[in-house]
């Protein structure tokens, strides 16, 4: 991926070496076995596991104070993440600007381990890459692209910024009222509904960062060869069934809330053929 000498976000927080601190968990107890559930849930709907654990113990998401910041280091890593980042800032900002609307862009936090979220919970390493609708910000702990590589044998630096546009995309969905109004949809729906819902947020995450890609490789020339192949292979290796293929040797369709592979690779590729937000209307889509 080409992207070394191009212009780099401001709206990052760099909390590595700040200390985050531990769960914090309110409302009542939370046993193990809730935990586990919380771990379990947080990697696929992609939130803090905390949040999560909020809702099982009868609580709400805590209200917490920031962790100390200070300036992003200047290491290549973090230059790469800033580059992406504003990569997408300059991409939706122009797609917003089309359509008679402005973007705000969300804040990336760098933190290591775990830290304080302002209503999300405690964000947790072990998630994954999430983005937290209250505070309007996306947290990476930048081992999880490391673990990538590990765990699913995906890696590269185009891989990584599809990570970080899906997130980034959660941002979007965020400020077109998506999110709200999905969220308002879950209270009436049962686990097996909600979760299909969560499905199509999620595949319209991942159809953003197609959209992201066009237009950014359209003006910057960003893709190299082998690129798109090493995104599509980490979009197959984080489809639903391939999580629980590999967890327990088992898949159960009615517990989805990403997608499928098959369904993660098409969304990703239909947004990156077209660049268009249109085309990612999962949400009408008769077929995902």
């Amino acid at each position: 991926m080409r992207w070394q000498g191009d212009e780099q976000s401001n709206n990052v927080e760099d909390r590595r070496g700040a200390g985050g601190g531990g769960f914090g968990i309110g409302g009542g107890t939370v046993g193990i076995g809730s935990i586990v559930i919380a771990l379990l849930g947080s990697w696929f709907f992609g939130v803090s596991p905390s949040t999560i654990l909020n809702l099982l113990s009868g609580g709400s998401p805590a209200q917490v104070q920031q962790a100390p910041s200070h300036p992003p280091a200047n290491d290549q890593e973090t230059q790469f993440v800033r580059t992406v980042l504003r990569y997408t800032e300059t991409t939706w900002t122009q797609i917003f600007k089309a359509n008679g609307a402005s973007y705000q862009p969300p804040v990336l936090v760098l933190y290591d381990n775990s830290t304080k979220t302002e209503g999300c919970g405690m964000g947790q390493s072990a998630v994954g890459p999430f983005y937290c609708p209250a505070d309007r910000k996306v947290y990476i702990d930048l081992t999880f692209f490391r673990m990538m590589q590990q765990r699913f044998k995906v890696g590269g630096e185009f891989t990584q910024a599809y990570v970080i546009a899906h997130e980034v995309g959660h941002h979007v969905q965020n400020l077109l009222g998506i999110s709200g109004k999905v969220d308002g949809m879950r209270n009436r729906l049962s686990e097996t509904e909600a979760n299909a819902l969560s499905v199509r947020v999620e595949l319209q995450a991942d159809c953003f960062a197609g959209v992201w890609a066009y237009h950014t490789n359209e003006a910057k020339q960003i893709i190299e060869q082998g690129d798109v192949e090493s995104a599509l292979a980490a979009a197959s290796a984080i489809g639903d069934d391939a999580l629980q293929r590999q967890a327990s040797g088992e898949v159960v369709p009615d517990s989805f809330t990403h997608g499928t592979s098959a369904q993660r690779v098409r969304w990703f590729t239909k947004g990156l053929q077209t660049g268009s937000v249109e085309q990612c209307n999962t949400f009408e889509a008769r077929q995902l």
